[in-house]
């Protein structure tokens, strides 16, 4: 009779673990530990396994650990990997090149109006919807590496004459007109390289958000910052479809809800984080140049004359027509 009931109770237990099914999905990252793209990850994959009672886990292989920068989105699509953080102007203008609309120094003033652009527009949801039908992907977050701005170790950034021969590091190609009109000297690098090239003096120039110079340490060599911020980099967690689909409904809600609410925290800290980041650097000896004036004038030029023109390849005319109109509005 006992061993019947214990029989019975195991049966029970096994049933129940059964019906309780967990889940599991990999997300691939080249952030490191210390970036702050690193660190909502973080908070988001602790959000779903709480709000799944644990039957959702998220395992992050972060500092390119699985797949590099540009290779995480392809990481993605192929089922490698379930999730992946997403730099948008290093993966996506490769998949549909008026993506590289997001690139334009000043077109867009915020996250929040560039994201509009791509979700409310005719054209730029067109571009958006080919990107994931072609990555076969699902947009679960957003997490924003940050606003773009100018460094460098060589000289103070007092305007466009001081950019001339400088070593600058070049991520994406839609940074190359912009340093060709500067006279500077480019070198492709990937972020993996870029603490070396400026420790041996290959480079001593970056475009880059200020949350990376403190996360990589790259503010050792670099002195000099200039303002206006350039352009908004924005990052994206994409889930390959495939995978997120056969989730049960209630986890795919789960997970959804996570990324909301962490990317709207994420979104909301980005700007000051780069303040802080500003005024860290500051603290530490480096001096920052806002353009204005003749200078700002010179630098507005040197982008209607020669870096606008040279990136015609970069994006469809249409493209760039609407996104100009819909900033206008």
């Amino acid at each position: 009779m006992l061993r019947n009931f214990i029989l019975i109770l195991v049966m029970s237990l096994i049933s129940s673990f059964s019906f309780a099914q967990e889940y599991t999905g990999r997300m691939s990252m080249h952030w490191n530990d210390k970036h702050h793209c690193t660190i909502h990850a973080k908070l988001f994959a602790e959000e779903v396994f709480e709000k799944s009672d644990g039957r959702l886990k998220i395992e992050l292989f972060h500092s390119g650990q699985l797949f590099g920068i540009r290779d995480i989105m392809g990481g993605v699509t192929s089922g490698a990997v379930d999730l992946g953080g997403i730099v948008g102007v290093v993966s996506f203008p490769g998949i549909n090149k008026n993506f590289n609309v997001a690139t334009i120094p000043g077109l867009f003033d915020s996250f929040e109006q560039q994201r509009a652009f791509f979700q409310e527009s005719d054209k730029g949801s067109e571009i958006w919807g080919n990107l994931l039908g072609k990555t076969k992907s699902t947009l679960i977050m957003y997490n924003p590496v940050g606003p773009v701005m100018t460094f460098s170790g060589a000289r103070e950034l007092t305007g466009v004459d001081a950019m001339k021969d400088l070593k600058a590091r070049r991520l994406i190609g839609a940074e190359e007109p912009m340093w060709k009109a500067y006279g500077a000297k480019i070198i492709g690098l990937k972020t993996g390289e870029v603490y070396t090239a400026l420790q041996t003096g290959m480079i001593d120039t970056i475009n880059t958000p200020p949350q990376s110079i403190r996360a990589y340490s790259w503010w050792e060599y670099l002195k000099f910052g200039q303002r206006p911020y350039q352009y908004f980099a924005d990052a994206y967690i994409m889930a390959n479809s495939k995978w997120f689909n056969e989730l049960p409904q209630d986890l795919q809600q789960v997970v959804l809800d996570a990324g909301k609410k962490v990317g709207d925290i994420s979104t909301s800290k980005i700007i000051g984080v780069g303040e802080e980041v500003i005024a860290e650097f500051e603290a530490r000896g480096g001096k920052m140049t806002l353009l204005a004036g003749v200078e700002k004038d010179k630098f507005d030029k040197l982008m209607a004359e020669k870096v606008l023109p040279a990136m015609k390849d970069k994006f469809d005319d249409d493209a760039l027509k609407a996104a100009e109109a819909f900033v206008s509005n």
